[in-house]
This record gives C-alpha cells, structure tokens and sequence, in this order.
C-alpha cells in the first residue's frame, strides 16, 4: 500500500481501534441516567449529546484504545487482525491516541459539571487501570469485569442524571445503577469466552480460565439474573407494580435464552450478547422510566 492510500485509510483504522460498535453500551446507560432523572430535558440537549459523546466515542473508545495498546501482545495470538498487532496502526501511534484520547474527553467532561466531570475522571482512570500495567485490572477476572461493569452502566447512568439535576442523583437512581452496573459483570464474561487459549498462554485470569468455561458461563448468568431481581423487588417496594411486572417478564425469557446459550458457551456467547442482552438493556430504560414516575408522584 502507498503512503497517499495509507493516509487516506488511517482515519479508518483509528475508528477500528476506537471500536465503535463498544460504544452503545454506555450511550445507552446515559439514556436512562437522563430519562430517570424525570427532568425535562428543556433548553439542555445541548448537555445531553456531549454527555453521549463522553460516554460512548470519547471515554469508551479511550478504553478501547488503552486496551488495545496494552494487549497487542495478547492480540496477536488470539485476534492478529486488529490495527495494532497487524501494524495498521504503527509504532506507539495506539499509545499517542489513547493519551490524546483522555485529553479530549477531560476536555468534553468540564462542560458537565461537577458531578459530570468528576464521574468521567473515575471512568478514564478505571479505563487505564484495566489495561495498563502495573495494576493491570484485567489480569484479574473478578476485579476487571468490575470495572468494566461500572464503566459501562453505572458511571454513565449517574452522570446522565447528574447532567439533568446539576447536582448528585437521588440515592436509588444511584442504586439501581449500581445494581445494573453489577449485572454487566455478568456480561462482560461473555466477551472472555472466546480467548481462553490466548488468556492462558498470557496469564490473564479470566473468569473462563480461572474457573472452566461451564462453571464461567453459569456464574456469569447468576450475576446477570441476580441483581435484575433485586431491581423488580425494588420497584414493587416502591409501588411500581407494572414497571416491576415488565422488568421481570424480560428476566424470564432472559432465563429460557440462558438455558440454550449455556450448551454451548464458548460458540452461543455472541448469540447471547444479541439477544438476552437485549433483553437486559431495555429492563434498565424500563427501570428509568420507573424512578422518573416515582420522582414525578
């Protein structure tokens, strides 16, 4: 490839590395941060996209790229395609652009506010905390999928709510959160499945390798389940009947897409993140509409 060709696909290939397709998670979660808050959003939707960009392009794709800066050695046993270990993204570039990166997004969080901001500081730290030596989250299955749990739900939520209220979210806005953000931690093992070979080989103790793909797959589902039952017995204390009703329909069929994804783990955990996660995301908006009902009583 010229370098004219190379210069016109890097801007690609950066996306790539960003991993767009990552980035729902936390746009959604700062959805029902927003939603749950029951402000009208009135004259601040200018607030509420940069609290979108924050969460998913700059601060998500900000750990995509520290992840992938540090695991290139990893990546190129198990996935040697992507921009770094292929040499699409050369040298130290990775690096250069997740400093660049946690610049921006710094930048991004001052228009959030105090709450905002200092919630986006906690994301970008647990983000090089995970990947990057010597605290290296990741190595640890129980303590990294923590982590991106909390990245991926809780940390959003609270800042979507934060941005609307301008001031710190009601306490069970921040429980429910909290107790989805427990839940992903579920999902975050479903994205080990699929390197067990090349985790071995590095010494990351995923939960598939620390405790075999079947005991993994089963207790990935129990932390699934189990935090979403507490959010319906939360929602039925708080005189929520219906919102309760709808959260626990979408566990029960969470609970047959279970019993076929754990035949087969390692091959069904795509099919899986499809649909009973699915299921799962639309029980946190069905939980935010929930307290907006509850603040609004």
């Amino acid at each position: 490839m010229n370098s004219t060709v190379a210069q016109r696909s890097s801007p690609l290939v950066v996306l790539e590395l960003l991993k767009p397709i990552t980035w729902f998670p936390p746009m959604w979660a700062l959805g029902c941060g927003v939603v749950s808050s029951g402000v009208s959003p009135g004259q601040r939707w200018p607030l509420i996209a940069a609290g979108v960009v924050l969460a998913g392009p700059m601060v998500c794709g900000t750990s995509q790229a520290v992840n992938d800066w540090y695991d290139r050695h990893v990546d190129a046993i198990n996935e040697p395609e992507r921009p770094i270990p292929s040499g699409r993204i050369p040298g130290s570039w990775g690096l250069y652009i997740a400093v660049i990166w946690t610049a921006l997004s710094l930048l991004v969080a001052t228009l959030l506010g105090t709450w905002g901001f200092l919630a986006a500081v906690v994301g970008l730290v647990l983000a090089w905390a995970y990947s990057a030596p010597p605290i290296r989250l990741k190595q640890n299955g129980w303590w990294g999928n923590a982590a991106c749990g909390l990245c991926y739900e809780g940390l959003p939520w609270f800042t979507g709510a934060a941005v609307m209220s301008a001031s710190s979210p009601d306490l069970r806005i921040v429980l429910i959160a909290l107790l989805y953000s427990i839940g992903a931690h579920g999902i975050m093992t479903l994205n080990d499945f699929k390197s067990v070979e090349g985790d071995k080989r590095m010494g990351i103790d995923s939960l598939p390798v620390l405790l075999g793909v079947g005991n993994a797959a089963r207790f990935a589902c129990l932390v699934m389940a189990a935090p979403q039952a507490a959010v319906v017995a939360l929602l039925l204390s708080w005189q929520r009947p219906f919102h309760a009703g709808a959260v626990g329909v979408l566990l029960v069929a969470q609970f047959f897409l279970m019993a076929h994804f754990l035949g087969s783990p390692r091959e069904r955990a795509p099919w899986y993140n499809g649909t009973g996660i699915s299921c799962y995301v639309v029980g946190m908006l069905v939980s935010a509409f929930a307290l907006a009902a509850i603040r609004a009583a």
